[in-house]
């Protein structure tokens, strides 16, 4: 197996919920060495919400069950720490340096790289209050954005994995180049609010210059398009469009067994709710399976929407190894893909003690 490109990267985290540990399993997947600290008796997980047996989120690293409220379990982490290139920690601010375990607690160390995770931040009126993925998309703008006469979910997608969790590992390599270059390391504060306005860039910048309606299912890709939507299949199943260009709107069109001349203009959206009831009839004449045959391979940009196990199934994911099998769980495989040192899921590890730990790290 090919050496990960994080291969040597030694990474502390304290065990949290969804962002920090879907964090450190991006970076254990490339090669980085990451011990998890959790709670005596935990398992080495914290998934009392969710009521898990297994994290996929776990995968990747050992873990070391500490006590951080005792004297003993903090010298034991510090002395980790000493010997880590990074931090990850999501408590609440103020928690760690409570602790005795802040950034500022690590002079002696001034390349440590210090991660911390929250939903608001580590200042501002919100910042020790609790929330989760909705409370920050809430806030954002996001969640206002997305659905229809009321705002649509997304899962926990956008804010935990999205603002928050990827963020938080970008951050960290970012630092963590610098680090190796200077020898001076510094405090990656990653909220989820940040990274959920950041990823609004696009649609902010369009609201900006009055080419995004503030309200839902009222522009090109919140579904009022009706080239640009979710259609239901005689089966119940359904079919999604997204042909904004004309030429992939032709090849739909075509494969509706519409002519252009039969339909209302697409271009004046004085058209859409027509053109929309038109694709509705249309589609819910055959079922979800019919209309991927009749769409398959395709620039018409018409795509069925899968679950979760069909998706695990689907040739192109199934051709590119996109979903593994690992600790008895069909699992995302890593991503990106690189060509020379890919990443690798590894299994979750063991509960090993804080003396085995440190002396793995003692060269």
């Amino acid at each position: 197996m090919t050496e990960g490109p994080l291969s040597g990267l030694r990474i502390v985290e304290i065990s949290g919920l969804g962002p920090t540990p879907f964090a450190a399993m991006c970076l254990a997947d490339f090669g980085a060495e990451v011990i998890r600290i959790a709670r005596p008796g935990s398992g080495g997980a914290d998934n009392h919400v969710l009521g898990l047996e297994v994290d996929v989120l776990d995968r990747g690293r050992d873990v070391v069950e500490l006590d951080l409220k005792s004297e003993a379990g903090r010298e034991a982490v510090r002395a980790l720490i000493a010997r880590a290139d990074g931090l990850i920690e999501g408590m609440r601010p103020g928690v760690m340096e409570r602790l005795g375990l802040g950034p500022g607690d690590f002079a002696d160390h001034p390349a440590l790289v210090y991660g911390r995770m929250t939903g608001w931040g580590q200042e501002g009126p919100l910042a020790q209050t609790a929330g989760h993925d909705i409370n920050y998309l809430s806030l954002t703008g996001a969640l206002y954005a997305m659905g229809g006469t009321a705002p649509a979910i997304p899962l926990n997608l956008l804010g935990d994995f999205g603002g928050g969790g990827i963020y938080l590992a970008f951050g960290m390599l970012a630092a963590l180049w610098r680090a190796r270059e200077t020898g001076q390391g510094q405090v990656v504060d990653c909220a989820i609010t940040d990274g959920v306005a950041h990823l609004m860039a696009m649609i902010t910048g369009m609201a900006g210059q009055g080419a995004w309606a503030d309200r839902r299912q009222a522009n090109l890709l919140d579904g009022a398009a009706p080239f640009y939507a979710v259609y239901e299949c005689a089966c119940g199943g359904h079919m999604a469009v997204g042909a904004l260009e004309p030429q992939f709107y032709a090849a739909l069109i075509a494969g509706l067994g519409f002519a252009s001349e039969d339909l209302p203009d697409r271009g004046s959206r004085e058209n859409w709710p027509a053109l929309r009831e038109i694709f509705a009839d249309r589609f819910v004449g055959r079922t979800r399976d019919e209309w991927a045959e009749v769409f398959a391979g395709s620039d018409a940009c018409a795509t069925p929407v899968l679950s979760i196990a069909e998706a695990i199934a689907h040739p192109q994911n199934a051709e590119r190894c996109a979903y593994l099998r690992l600790d008895g769980i069909d699992q995302p495989a890593p991503a990106p893909r690189l060509s020379a040192t890919p990443g690798h899921a590894r299994p979750q590890g063991q509960r090993i003690s804080a003396a085995q730990a440190l002396a793995r790290w003692s060269v």
